[in-house]
């Protein structure tokens, strides 16, 4: 039954939020109210509330889910034999490749038309690292205890930014992802070069 109720809220999140980011892309975060993201939704204001403590979080919900991906991506690789530096740059490789839209590096237009709502509104980026400080917290207590875990957690977390800002960047500018793919690629093996030069987890 528990089961059922959180694949119910699951739903629920998705519903409103998705009603949420149609609003926003179509006239403007600022431009739209609780209210109309409520009644297009078709929920009261408190609920919305309940699911959603502030409107930021309307949009950033699809960031939800990878809150905790760098954490569960250590777990496996470490139980598979591999060091942390190594499971996460695996991972971003197939990231890459998939064209996954958090790694920047992807040219659907909803994905860019999203992407340009988000990093053109302060408010978004502001709330936006509040979901990186949590993702950074949970890396952290993987790989160990104390600040030097935080450190090593806050340097990943500012390469895979850097790397995917640079990868969407480069797209918002014109390129394709295909055309980027390659430099994504070798920056990514750079990255990680350097941050195993300077790091030991």
């Amino acid at each position: 039954m528990s089961g059922l109720r959180e694949l119910k809220k699951r739903r629920t999140y998705e519903a409103i939020s998705d009603a949420a980011v149609g609003l926003f892309l179509e006239r403007g975060f600022d431009a739209v109210s609780v209210a109309e993201v409520a009644a297009a939704a078709e929920v009261s204001k408190p609920t919305l509330f309940r699911y959603f403590p502030a409107k930021e979080d309307l949009a950033l919900y699809r960031f939800a889910d990878h809150e905790d991906e760098s954490a569960r991506v250590v777990r496996a690789g470490r139980a598979e034999g591999l060091g942390a530096l190594d499971a996460l740059e695996r991972h971003l490789l197939e990231r890459l490749a998939a064209r996954d839209p958090i790694t920047g590096l992807c040219d659907e237009a909803g994905v860019l038309a999203y992407q340009r709502m988000l990093y053109g509104t302060p408010s978004l980026e502001a709330r936006l690292f509040t979901y990186l400080r949590r993702s950074e917290a949970a890396l952290a207590g993987v790989l160990g205890e104390g600040v030097r875990a935080r450190l090593a957690a806050g340097q990943i977390g500012v390469v895979l930014r850097v790397l995917a800002l640079e990868n969407w960047r480069r797209i918002e500018a014109g390129e394709s992802a295909e055309a980027v793919y390659a430099g994504a690629v070798a920056e990514a093996r750079e990255a990680f070069r350097q941050l195993r030069e300077g790091l030991e987890v």
